[in-house]
């Protein structure tokens, strides 16, 4: 499907009026159910390296970004009050002249807030009523919060309440996920082309940085730039300086961000070896089959256990193992080469909160006894957007604990010596669940958008 031209700033305020609209209602709900009056959201606060006089990169919560769409401004927050006809913005402007402080904000969404301007915590308070004995906080605490008389601090039950309903994007959320996925397209392409000229990891790095406009620090998380062998490692991240005397592969999982929302992208390639690119290549095709099978209504659990079943085919198909496929799935031969789960709820974070979720109360939906480590547990539902990322890999660890256990005998290890070389294929695309299947918010992008050079 194609995602169309961006929204233009009318259009965006429109969008957004509504979400903001939508997000209050629900809030005032949880809020009712819960006896709070109102909401107090902090954006987070800068840390310091210990025993130094600079921070860590900071990263605004996502629970105040749901509401504000600022992506680097600490100790702002957000009062949100029922009874007031507008949320209450206190946005942080130190006076500080070693920095430069951020500029009020002025843009499609400034209209939705009654804005207030504090050069430090203190001042923040000062515009906060003066009674907040029924009001919830969410956020990391700080020293001064004790001061601040809030009813609460993070409520556990009120926590869970407001994460359940998140996985559900409104339209201006599926717009913000689309232009994430744009500007990952713009970065995916650079890097390729990137790798294809011969280019070192940071290197590589550096396109997909430039290609986006974003730097390292303003991406939802650190790009996996993987060559060769260093592919097998789930979470690789090196970024190593020297180029490789010999490259057989590439895989780069990498996304950025828009507003707050972010992209999660990994597409895999080979350099020459014709066998291997045959092989990524049947990958897609099993990849774009799971896709097939989103929709509303379906487990992603009984996803999560097809994409065994469908691995486990292409792993025979590659002469990589000697079973069936349900047997290589339920000896646990498939875990071998693919030991992660199918994918996870995407939007404000990477791996979006709620995921395994069974209700507003906070309940759990088990992960199953033997994918302990599987990050969406839900039934789907039109608005849900889920990453869909099957992997296969020739991690050592893994094979060597094979090797030496009963299911050893049942893998082609001379086949496994021919492409260990190549690390491992991963390709995962971003989906937005609708009633009839899936948009691929993803596969959109990239046949629309061109970085230059690619």
């Amino acid at each position: 499907m194609s995602p169309g031209p961006p929204p233009t700033r009318d259009e965006w305020t429109t969008l957004f009026s509504a979400h903001l609209e939508q997000l209050m209602l629900r809030t005032t709900t949880v809020l009712e159910n819960a006896a709070f009056s109102g909401l107090l959201l902090h954006s987070g606060t800068e840390h310091y390296v210990f025993r130094d006089d600079f921070t860590y990169p900071f990263k605004v919560h996502a629970t105040f970004k749901q509401w504000a769409p600022i992506s680097a401004v600490p100790d702002c927050f957000v009062y949100v009050d029922p009874d007031r006809d507008r949320p209450l913005l206190i946005f942080h402007q130190p006076q500080d002249f070693w920095h430069r402080a951020a500029p009020v904000p002025d843009t499609y969404w400034s209209d939705s807030f009654e804005i207030r301007v504090a050069t430090d915590r203190a001042s923040a308070r000062g515009h906060l009523p003066h009674d907040l004995s029924r009001v919830a906080f969410i956020g990391e605490a700080f020293p001064e919060l004790t001061t601040f008389g809030v009813g609460s601090v993070n409520p556990q039950y009120l926590l869970a309440a407001l994460d359940y309903p998140r996985a559900r994007k409104s339209p201006y959320e599926l717009a913000c996920l689309r232009e994430a996925n744009r500007l990952g397209a713009l970065g995916h392409q650079a890097a390729a082309v990137a790798f294809a000229a011969g280019a070192s990891e940071f290197e590589i790095a550096l396109a997909f940085m430039g290609a986006t406009g974003q730097r390292e620090k303003e991406l939802p998380y650190n790009p996996i730039i993987a060559l060769n062998e260093a592919g097998s490692v789930l979470h690789y991240q090196m970024q190593q300086t020297q180029r490789p005397s010999v490259r057989h592969s590439f895989l780069i999982d990498a996304g950025c961000e828009f507003a707050g929302y972010a992209s999660d992208i990994t597409r895999t390639y080979s350099y020459s070896d014709p066998d291997f690119r045959a092989l990524i290549g049947a990958f897609d095709d099993l990849q774009q089959a799971l896709c097939g099978e989103v929709r509303a209504g379906v487990d992603w659990p009984d996803i999560h256990q097809r994409s065994h079943v469908a691995i486990a085919g292409w792993l025979r198909d590659a002469g990589l193992v000697r079973t069936d496929p349900q047997e290589t799935v339920d000896s646990g031969l498939s875990a071998v080469f693919y030991p992660h789960g199918i994918g996870h709820l995407l939007g404000l974070q990477v791996h979006d909160a709620g995921g395994t979720l069974g209700g507003p109360d906070g309940h759990e939906i088990p992960r199953p006894p033997r994918h302990p480590t599987l990050r969406l547990t839900r039934r789907l539902e039109a608005g849900f957007v889920v990453t869909m990322e099957p992997g296969v890999y020739f991690i050592r660890q893994l094979l060597d604990q094979a090797r030496a256990s009963p299911l050893g005998k049942h893998i082609e290890w001379s086949r496994v010596a021919q492409l260990e070389r190549f690390g491992g294929i991963r390709i995962e695309d971003d989906l937005a669940v609708t009633d009839a299947g899936c948009e691929n918010l993803t596969r959109a992008a990239f046949s629309t958008t061109i970085a230059p050079g690619a």
